[in-house]
């Protein structure tokens, strides 16, 4: 959908800000811009929508020139999110969102309606269409940051560090959220940010820039990760590439093991027959199934095990819907280096050994040097 063709960004000062570079960000997709400061990344964005306008080169939209759009028009037809929500404080949140749709000859009824729409899909309870933007927390304002880009249904959407302001536990919940509106919306997403994990998560492909503006490499996250273009790439990505890889393999082809469960009812027959020789504890669980704790088979006592002496289990992941990244790190973290897997529902469905993980993970990497091979 959009194709930058060799842009140049030069200042008059002589500073070169992008150095002739080319892309093609696909349909559909999110396309992450990442680099250290100074790699041109935000003016890249900015001339998408014409905020900036390039030295050299050109811009296509659908293969059309964006120089022979009027500019108000081609900005209008992309919605542009920015750190700190750029929100409008003596405009209620509902007049926020309704802006664009607004300015573009939409009924006062036809914006607003739209709007609390948006609120609904951002997550974003209707009690605050009302307040100020003063009066949201700040995960809160970028939310109505990314409603009010999307409230004229623009089929572009431009997002320059918009979430590098929260704590990471908001961080996180946004990235989810613009994952799963994505999923529903299919937008052309270009978004900027300085923060690889954050770019590994969210892009379909990632643009890893240097100084000045030159691009390094352009590729979807897994193969960024398994295969860096260059020292400069692989020192962006960090010494733990490695562990961000397995996100990309899932946990579904994990031998998960049954034996080591005990129910907190279970009879002493019943709990020395779960007892096995390599596994150092039991796993308790509730008479619902979901996970108490470990505890030693000795320190059982058949009908009434006492809940607070069991050791604690940790985070779970969930068998088939998280990656390996996550079965690992349950692993590490638990205390008996075993990580206890739950269903959706959270009910306990087999537990995995730090070793069975090591040996998912080197048959992961296996695999993916099969097909790699099998693709040359």
């Amino acid at each position: 959908m959009i194709r930058i063709d060799t842009v140049t960004k030069r200042y008059p000062d002589g500073t070169v800000a992008v150095d002739r570079l080319s892309l093609d960000i696909p349909d559909r997709s999110i396309t992450v811009l990442v680099g250290p400061s100074g790699c041109g990344k935000t003016t890249t964005l900015r001339m998408i929508n014409r905020m900036v306008e390039p030295s050299e080169g050109a811009i296509l939209l659908d293969g059309a020139d964006i120089r022979k759009q009027p500019v108000n028009t081609l900005r209008r037809s992309m919605g542009y999110v920015i750190q700190n929500a750029g929100l409008f404080q003596h405009r209620t949140i509902v007049d926020n969102i309704a802006t664009v749709p607004r300015l573009l000859g939409w009924s006062r009824q036809k914006s607003r309606a739209r709007a609390a729409e948006l609120m609904e899909r951002v997550g974003l309870d209707a009690a605050l269409a009302k307040r100020y933007p003063y009066q949201l927390s700040g995960g809160q304002q970028q939310r109505v940051g990314v409603a009010r880009a999307l409230a004229a249904d623009p089929p572009v959407l431009l997002m320059d560090e918009p979430f590098s302001a929260v704590d990471p536990v908001v961080r996180k919940g946004l990235q989810d959220e613009l994952l799963r509106i994505q999923d529903e919306l299919g937008k052309t997403i270009v978004f900027v940010t300085h923060d690889i994990d954050e770019a590994v998560k969210l892009g379909t492909m990632v643009a890893v820039l240097r100084t000045g503006g030159r691009l390094a490499q352009y590729a979807p996250p897994a193969e960024l990760l398994s295969a860096p273009a260059d020292a400069f790439v692989e020192d962006f990505l960090g010494a733990d590439r490695g562990i961000r890889r397995l996100s990309f393999f899932g946990s579904d082809a994990l031998e998960l093991r049954t034996e080591p469960i005990v129910a907190v009812d279970s009879t002493a027959e019943q709990i020395a027959a779960r007892a096995v020789t390599d596994a150092p504890c039991l796993l308790v669980t509730g008479l619902d199934g979901r996970p108490l704790g470990w505890s030693a088979p000795e320190d059982l006592t058949a009908g009434a095990v006492h809940t607070e002496r069991l050791i604690s289990c940790g985070r779970p992941f969930v068998h088939g819907e998280d990656s390996l990244r996550a079965a690992l790190d349950c692993a590490v973290l638990s205390p008996t280096g075993w990580a206890v897997a739950v269903d959706g529902a959270g009910r306990a469905v087999g537990v995995v050994s730090q070793q069975t993980i090591g040996e998912a993970i080197r048959g992961a990497h296996a695999e993916g040097r099969a097909q790699a091979k099998a693709g040359r």
